[in-house]
């Protein structure tokens, strides 16, 4: 019976050090996978991060947009009261045009029936009849005087209708320009919205496709952290198994110390033992003495790195540069084309290429729009400004020729209506910012 009971009990013994080897290798294959999940957990949520970054910038990149647009509005808004405005003063010009023309025809009519009534009624004769029918020296002259007095008068009066004239002429010309200058502003301005716009709409789509992106990975990540899940209650599972096995072993090993133990104690019952050390084990438990080999070594402090010296901005070089050398740079292209859009001083190229070129020759860097170079350099008053200085107005951009005038590029009429042109009055429009670009 007893050895019946020792085959058993080897039998258990076996079969749970059969168990723990296959549930070691099972735990490993586990882990090695958990790993390998948190792996791919951490690098979807890190991709999820960076497309939230993304994300974030170009919604920052919609707002700074759709604020410009905000801004290109209220200039189109803006332009396009001015032209009503203009064309209002066109519209009273030509009616002034009309009335200057007509007092002069009717001057012109009345001076030729005056010089009419005299060849009618004195003709060639007329001074020696002015003479022969003068009672007196005194009276001839004063009818002489009369007489050169009233050409006099025509003349001057003829004279002063025509300057009148063609000052409302230049005048309707000046507002016309003007008017075209407005027009190609607004028209710039319109550009600029489209452009916009579409640059809006593209962000808008980006942002869209990250939002997708985003999901497919927040997806990802959490059917991880499911699979995670499941590989740690398998883990746990294996674990309570082996624990459930080596309890089993130590029991079944300690039935069969036990059962050898009874069979040497039957065996030696009847002989005196007087040293039980040889059938006894006595396993002592090694104490674990602590290593002082090395155990208190420590790290090596790290020495302060020493402070990096702050960089400075480098500044170019203008090599003495002025406003007046601005002006006098700008003004030799002046003659040349506008284009909407251009680039070129020579060959075509809007107001603002105009500017952030003539700048940049001399090492200025600009925006391309006017909108964003009314924030370039410091702002100054009008009444302080000099050669050089930046002026904007809604839509168009120039350089202050520092005579109250400016040169710039006008718009797509030909020279000297429109292309890069000296205009006289800076003030010939409302602005919106001086700027000082040349310190």
């Amino acid at each position: 019976m007893k050895k019946r009971l020792a085959c058993l009990s080897l039998i258990f013994a076996m079969a749970a050090t059969q168990i723990l080897p296959v549930s070691a290798a099972r735990k490993d294959d586990v882990q090695a996978q958990k790993s390998e999940t948190q792996n791919k957990l951490s690098e979807a949520e890190a991709r999820a991060n960076s497309l939230e970054e993304q994300k974030g910038a170009i919604m920052g990149q919609i707002s700074s947009s759709e604020q410009e647009l905000v801004d290109v509005l209220s200039q189109i808004d803006i332009l396009a009261g001015e032209i009503t405005d203009k064309e209002a003063e066109i519209e009273k010009t030509k009616e002034d045009l009309v009335q200057a023309e007509q007092e002069r025809d009717e001057q012109y009519e009345a001076m030729k029936k005056r010089i009419q009534y005299m060849y009618e009624n004195g003709g060639s004769d007329a001074w020696a009849q002015i003479l022969l029918e003068s009672d007196s020296i005194a009276s001839m002259l004063s009818k002489v005087e009369n007489t050169e007095k009233m050409y006099a008068y025509d003349r001057a009066e003829l004279k002063e209708m025509k300057e009148a004239v063609q000052e409302v002429k230049d005048l309707e010309t000046k507002l016309e320009n003007e008017k075209s200058e407005l027009e190609t502003a607004k028209e710039e301005q319109e550009g600029m919205k489209g452009a916009l716009q579409t640059k809006i709409d593209d962000l808008k789509a980006n942002a869209t496709d990250y939002e997708a992106q985003i999901a497919n990975v927040k997806a990802q990540a959490e059917q991880y952290k499911n699979l995670i899940a499941q590989q740690t209650a398998e883990l746990e599972q294996i674990q309570a198994q082996e624990e459930a096995a080596r309890k089993e072993q130590e029991k079944q090993q300690q039935a069969q110390q036990n059962n050898n133990n009874s069979s040497n104690n039957n065996s030696n019952s009847n002989k005196p033992s007087n040293n039980n050390s040889s059938n006894t084990n006595n396993n002592k438990p090694s104490s674990n003495k602590p290593s002082n080999g090395g155990g208190n070594s420590k790290p090596e402090s790290q020495k302060p790195s020493s402070k990096p010296e702050t960089e400075k901005p480098s500044t170019p070089s203008y090599n003495g540069s002025t406003g007046a050398a601005v002006v006098a740079y700008a003004k030799q292209f002046i003659g040349n084309p506008y284009v909407y859009g251009g680039n070129s001083l020579t060959n075509g190229i809007d107001c603002s290429g105009f500017t952030q070129q003539i700048y940049g020759h001399f090492g200025y860097s600009l925006p391309r729009t006017s909108g964003a170079q009314a924030s370039s350099g410091v702002r100054i008053d009008y009444s302080q400004h000099r050669a050089g200085d930046l002026i904007v107005y809604p839509g168009h951009v120039a350089i202050l020729t520092g005579d109250g005038g400016i040169v710039h590029a006008s718009n797509s009429a030909p020279y000297p209506k429109g292309g890069i042109k000296y205009t006289a009055n800076a003030l010939y429009r409302d602005y919106i910012a001086v700027r000082r670009i040349v310190q």
